[in-house]
């Protein structure tokens, strides 16, 4: 039996954290070997969220986090504690870490990233007004600005077209503007 099938039917075709139906993903627990035992089913939002690829929204997980802990699946164990160590400093995941408990195996491997380190912010590249950019999005510069190393002068309103993100900063991107690749300050470019 695939994967895919195995965790539908041990989830009941539903997210294994929130119960929903809906744009259903498989989520690989890291550090994992695949398997149905490391993998869970989970929504393309949370798994966003997971990866720190989108802001956490507190709400959203206050809802199902303090019921999920309980599952017997020991893969959304390990999830469910590292989502309560992000928000610990909110009541509600405080009560609830108070009350789980791992085995000393499933410790090990939700320790393991080292997530639960660290607070439960993302860092992420956005643009001048607070919109988050993506690799491949256009924007547009909001000051002229001039190049080092370069005769370009790049005038405001100058479209930047199929952005690349800095991995290591997220205070810039690549673009090209003339035929030249450069990068540029995200305080200084707006999202089309």
């Amino acid at each position: 039996m695939k994967l895919e099938d195995l965790l539908k039917e041990r989830s009941g075709n539903v997210c294994e954290l929130s119960g929903e139906a809906e744009n259903l993903v498989i989520y690989d627990v890291p550090p994992t070997k695949n398997g149905a035992d490391t993998a869970i089913l989970i929504t393309e939002k949370l798994q966003s969220q997971i990866e720190k690829k989108e802001e956490l929204d507190s709400r959203l997980w206050e809802r199902f986090l303090p019921t999920a802990m309980w599952s017997e699946v020991p893969a959304v164990q390990v999830v469910s504690w590292r989502m309560l160590n992000r928000f610990r400093n909110e009541s509600w995941a405080a009560d609830a870490l108070e009350m789980m408990y791992l085995d000393e195996d499933n410790l090990a491997w939700a320790e393991a990233t080292g997530d639960h380190l660290g607070d439960g912010s993302v860092e992420l590249h956005k643009d001048s007004n607070g919109n988050i950019l993506q690799n491949g999005d256009t924007v547009t510069l909001t000051k002229d600005l001039d190049v080092k190393g370069s005769t370009i002068n790049a005038k405001m309103g100058t479209a930047v077209r199929n952005i690349r993100l800095v991995h290591d900063n997220v205070e810039q991107i690549e673009g090209k503007i003339d035929g030249q690749m450069i990068v540029v300050l995200t305080k200084f470019v707006k999202r089309q």
